[in-house]
């Protein structure tokens, strides 16, 4: 196993990886090959975790059974409003900042336009078009720490997706219906959904997904002491 990794770091750029990935908004119809949707799972469970649980959970929708999902949430979408957490108002500026990016330059809805952007967000629960869905989960009964371990999962398959070609968005609505997610994909109960993720091929030609949305400088989020 140590060797087939070892060829793999050979084979793909990782700083290309992380450079590369963006969120994606609109995919291509093409269908993702099983295989490689299993590769980059295997690597991905090489994840740390605490005390090597590995916490996550990850239930993938395919064909008739995307299909279904992406019914149910349409059709509760149009309904209610999703439960999705509610930002503090410090950080509610970078919503704010990224939507004007996403809906007003990648995909020339200005602001006022209600019935513009409510039709491009509805499009969440279409997963954008991608022909795969993943819900991520951990157990009710864990915490922080696992949490952490959750979210280096994501990451890491997410750049072993990148680094393929393959492209996602990670989406926090997707969870904003658990009710319906729950029912549809027969997550045990015992599960928290903590997000949602669309995978597939990006359409190259959707102006949203040429966006380059831009990072804080490190020293807004590191504190570097005594080096």
């Amino acid at each position: 196993m140590k060797g087939d990794l070892e060829k793999v770091v050979t084979m793909y750029d990782l700083d290309a990886a992380i450079n590369g990935r963006h969120s994606i908004r609109k995919f291509l119809p093409r269908p993702v090959p099983k295989d490689l949707l299993m590769e980059c799972l295997a690597l991905a469970q090489h994840a740390p975790s605490n005390s090597n649980i590995q916490p996550w959970r990850m239930f993938i929708a395919a064909g008739t059974i995307h299909d279904r999902l992406k019914e149910a949430l349409m059709a509760a979408s149009r309904e209610s409003e999703p439960s999705v957490p509610v930002l503090p108002e410090h950080y509610k500026h970078f919503r704010i900042d990224l939507g004007a990016q996403v809906y007003g330059v990648g995909m020339g809805i200005p602001r006022e336009d209600k019935e513009g952007r409510r039709a491009a967000v509805l499009r969440n629960w279409e997963f954008f078009g991608a022909p795969l869905v993943g819900i991520v989960c951990i157990d009710k009964e864990l915490g922080p720490p696992d949490m952490v371990a959750v979210g280096m999962y994501l990451q890491t398959l997410v750049l072993s997706l990148t680094a393929r070609g393959v492209s996602t968005c990670v989406q926090v609505a997707l969870a904003g219906y658990p009710e319906i997610l729950y029912k549809e994909l027969s997550i045990p109960r015992q599960l928290s959904i903590i997000c949602g993720m669309s995978i597939g091929y990006a359409d190259p030609d959707f102006p949203a997904n040429k966006l380059n949305i831009g990072r804080n400088p490190i020293e807004n989020n590191v504190t570097i002491l005594g080096y």
